[in-house]
């Protein structure tokens, strides 16, 4: 069974797409998943700790 241009080119096309789809989707998920803990961290923290942060940037 022969492999054609064509056939190779569709095979070659799927993967680009795959990986650069899988690389945007990941980028999004990581970056959402870094706001979550950031968010739970600042919820968690005391308010002495939340005014020295906020001195420390400037707010």
């Amino acid at each position: 069974m022969p492999i054609d241009s064509g056939k190779l080119l569709v095979v070659l096309f799927g993967f680009v797409l795959a990986f650069i789809s899988a690389r945007i989707l990941g980028a999004r998920w990581r970056a959402r998943r870094r706001e979550r803990t950031a968010h739970a961290a600042r919820a968690a923290e005391t308010r002495q700790v939340r005014r020295a942060r906020e001195r420390r940037e400037g707010k």
